[in-house]
């Protein structure tokens, strides 16, 4: 089959399209005919040397995504049939035509949905409804304040949070992302100065109050102005470090207003907790996109063979919502 491979850690340039041995199911696993993956921050990582794949993942094949057709059954493998149409999470190993995985880590893409627009979504949506509503709780009536909110789980937690109800908050560095945010339902915008202060900003928008959730996608130095504009129990759920892994705030202020600081991840979890993720995309938000109340953001759409053009466009900060590379 072929795939995209990371010769060696460095730029778009060290990702080479090769052909490499088809994957076989083992017991309970299926193998996937993929036909589209979406780039994320944790695939430049990898691409860098600085985030290796976990075990079992190919470690020099990047993509953490997949949409596609069910190909072959292993073993012991009876909620689907070859032909099937599914989508989900995988440790690695989605920019490539094939992939075998558990069977019970899919969920079905719903009718209607193109392969494209189905690789855009696994990442993005259950990262943002995992961190928001599963760790961080957000309810009906609530605010969440939700950082880079023109990147792909922010664009997900936006519709989410609207579609349970939930007034959002959210930021960026330029204008017209929080522009086009607010046509998907971001209730307001704030853009972020170079000095990363919006904590202010958040407080007047609220009347003072502070903000219930925070969906933290950049780390860093925004992690202290979370804490300053975050309201009285409120939860802030960190879950990107583009900003930075160190932070400095006061545990004065994070104990005086009862704060819980969470952090999470999706790729290295354990099977169990995987097929709970497969779960929820099949079950709470699935039907979602079957009525219209969630849709995916694609910025643009590439071929496998462009997988550095695609990492490129990721790195200039520049797109809005995700960058889908097609098989």
């Amino acid at each position: 089959m072929r795939a995209i491979v990371i010769r060696e850690p460095g730029g778009p340039e060290v990702m080479e399209l090769r052909d490499v041995p088809t994957p076989e199911p083992s017991r309970g696993e299926v193998r996937v005919r993929i036909h589209a993956s979406a780039v994320n921050r944790a695939d430049l990582l990898q691409r860098l040397g600085m985030y290796p794949a976990p075990p079992g993942s190919p470690s020099d094949i990047p993509g953490i995504e997949i949409a596609g057709e069910v190909d072959t059954l292993g073993e012991n493998v009876t909620e689907w049939k070859p032909g099937d149409r599914v989508f989900g999470i995988v440790g690695g190993g989605g920019y490539a035509e094939y992939i075998a995985l558990p069977a019970r880590t899919l969920a079905r893409i719903p009718d209607g949905m193109s392969f494209a627009d189905a690789g855009a979504v696994p990442e993005a949506f259950l990262t943002a409804w995992d961190g928001m509503v599963d760790q961080g709780g957000l309810a009906a009536g609530e605010t969440v304040l939700i950082h880079a909110v023109g990147s792909g789980v922010g664009t997900a937690a936006v519709q989410i949070a609207r579609a349970i109800g939930a007034r959002s908050i959210g930021t960026a560095r330029t204008s017209g992302k929080l522009d086009r945010a607010r046509e998907l339902g971001l209730d307001e915008g704030i853009v972020v100065d170079g000095a990363g202060s919006f904590a202010d900003e958040v407080r007047r928008r609220t009347g003072g109050r502070g903000v219930d959730v925070v969906v933290e996608l950049v780390g860093g130095s925004y992690v202290a102005q979370d804490l300053a504009c975050i309201a009285a129990k409120g939860r802030i759920v960190v879950i990107g470090m583009m900003g930075g892994s160190r932070v400095d705030f006061d545990l004065g202020l994070l104990m005086r207003k009862r704060v819980e600081v969470r952090g999470t991840m999706l790729r290295s979890r354990p099977l169990e907790e995987k097929i709970l993720a497969a779960l929820a995309l099949d079950r709470h938000l699935a039907p979602l996109f079957a009525r219209g109340a969630l849709k995916p953001i694609v910025d643009r759409v590439l071929p496998l063979a462009s997988a550095a053009e695609a990492h490129r466009a990721m790195q200039s900060n520049e797109t809005f919502g995700k960058v889908v590379l097609t098989v």
